[in-house]
């Protein structure tokens, strides 16, 4: 899934505009400039492809969503980036930024009418060296972005 994608997801179910998402880099210790801000919501011109942007601002985007929905905390510190952002990084950040538990997170995935087993569910959230890790699919992703909006936004 496209990254800018996510965020333009993200944006909607928090119902916020481009300087709320400036706030949620600037918690991650990342700088935007206006043009950084308005690049990720611009629509491509109609017959020409938008480049993506990068792995380390999805990254800072999504510490800086942890730490403007949950606070910062002296017992976890801030953590080094990590890149590339799979989606698989995107669905975890996105269980702690929302303090989600695994039930909570398949009932979200039900409303939208995509089922996974618990055990699925969990293999999403290993750690890629486990013997028991997936991969995330864009299809996954999209549905779980799909069931917090369904849950999260309000008008």
């Amino acid at each position: 899934m496209r990254k800018d994608d996510m965020i333009k997801s993200i944006r909607y179910i928090l119902n916020v505009g481009d300087g709320e998402i400036a706030e949620i880099l600037k918690h991650a210790g990342y700088k935007p400039s206006r043009e950084e801000i308005a690049y990720i919501f611009e629509e491509p011109a109609e017959g020409k492809d938008k480049i993506d942007i990068t792995h380390e601002l999805t990254a800072y985007f999504l510490d800086g969503l942890i730490f403007y929905k949950r606070g910062k905390s002296d017992k976890h510190p801030q953590q080094p980036i990590i890149t590339p952002v799979t989606n698989n990084m995107v669905m975890k950040k996105l269980r702690v930024a929302f303090t989600l538990r695994e039930d909570e997170i398949l009932e979200i995935l039900k409303k939208t009418g995509f089922t996974i087993s618990a055990s699925e569910l969990n293999a999403l959230f290993r750690n890629k060296s486990h013997r028991n890790y997936q991969p995330a699919g864009d299809q996954v992703l999209r549905y779980f972005l799909k069931g917090l909006t369904m849950t999260y936004r309000k008008e």
